[in-house]
């Protein structure tokens, strides 16, 4: 029974529920001059803000990888298989930059660098108006001094603290300004999305970094092809020599013995020996050369690599807190602030009286 008697005593009914519901309502009232004043506030920060904050502005570059023409190359190779030729040996890497490699080829230091000692105009570089806008050189001036540092030399010729700039610059890039994702995980689109204050800038090193991209993309996918290139055509060079030299031999033992007796096998024994030499050097050549075109062949295949689809534009998208908007957000955010904080006050109040 004391069990029962407990229970019920702690169960609120609605009229219960509906009296502390209209007290708190009268209470929040009562205090409409504190929830008014931070409703104000709220209105003059939130104006504030949206005067003060500049905007951003987004540059935006989707592209579509090309990994080559596959299904030609495994019909050609298949072909080249009956001829004797192992075209696997002439593949290049075109599984290098699949997935997320060249995702994160574009965040690399190497890129971030390259993209940012890039020319901006005829005087300055990348680094020099990321620098200017985000005053970099005060806002590290307790740390290095950047104003007499010259980025335009050869990077060989960095100082220690110059490399160090660099590398901090390219590590608020990649966290701040730099963004690469695919829309679609099952497509192969990939956009590459640079976000600044600045609007010149951003379009410039989201244009640099691409172009720097597709160009490291371009000699590393195809090194593999390009060398076995250049060394075929070497050896093609050099057989069809032997093949001239060995022809001018065999004419000159011809012309030796230009009415040799049939019944003196000897005489023409030297003759004979220089159309071996010919045949020879005729058949490597012959294979040399099928293997040269074929290498040609896979080379082109290879060299495909990005195919741009959107470019940024000017002008780029804007990116900003408008004026209304600003002064309602700042108006409901502070208001929602001011009631919590009477809401705990009168709980601790409500807490001190009981207690």
């Amino acid at each position: 029974m004391s069990g029962s008697k407990h229970f019920t005593d702690n169960q609120f009914t609605i009229k219960e529920v509906v009296q502390n519901f209209t007290s708190w309502i009268a209470f929040f009232i009562s205090q409409w001059k504190i929830l008014l004043l931070a409703g104000l506030i709220g209105l003059g920060l939130g104006a504030l803000v949206s005067i003060y904050k500049k905007p951003v502005f987004s540059a935006t570059t989707s592209f579509v990888l090309e990994d080559g023409d596959s299904g030609g190359i495994g019909q050609m190779s298949g072909l080249a298989s009956l001829m004797g030729v192992n075209m696997g040996s002439m593949g290049g890497t075109s599984g290098l930059f699949q997935g997320d490699n060249i995702m994160e080829l574009y965040r690399s230091d190497r890129m971030l660098d390259q993209a940012l000692l890039s020319p901006f105009d005829e005087n300055h570089l990348l680094i020099d108006r990321f620098i200017e806008f985000e005053e970099i050189d005060r806002k590290w001036a307790s740390k290095v001094d950047i104003s007499p540092m010259d980025f335009s030399v050869s990077r060989e010729n960095f100082s220690v603290s110059q490399d160090s700039v660099v590398r901090e610059i390219a590590k608020l890039v990649r966290e701040n300004q730099l963004s690469v994702i695919k829309p679609d995980r099952k497509l192969t689109i990939i956009q590459v999305t640079v976000s600044s204050k600045d609007e010149a800038y951003a379009k410039a090193f989201n244009e640099h970094l691409v172009e720097n991209v597709n160009e490291f993309y371009r000699e590393t996918k195809t090194k593999k092809t390009s060398e076995n290139l250049m060394i075929l055509q070497s050896q093609a060079d050099s057989v069809r020599m032997l093949l001239n030299e060995s022809i001018g031999a065999f004419a000159s033992a011809t012309d030796r013995v230009p009415n040799a007796n049939p019944l003196l096998s000897s005489a023409t024994v030297e003759t004979q020996k220089k159309q071996i030499d010919v045949r020879a050097t005729g058949a490597v050549y012959e294979e040399v050369v099928k293997n040269l075109e074929i290498a040609k062949v896979n080379h082109r295949n290879n060299s495909p690599l990005i195919q741009i689809i959107d470019a940024p534009r000017f002008p780029l998208e804007r990116s900003e807190i408008r004026l209304v908007k600003g002064m309602v957000y700042g108006a409901v955010i502070l208001g929602m602030l001011a009631i919590v904080a009477v809401y705990f006050r009168r709980l601790y109040h409500k807490h001190v009286q009981e207690s």
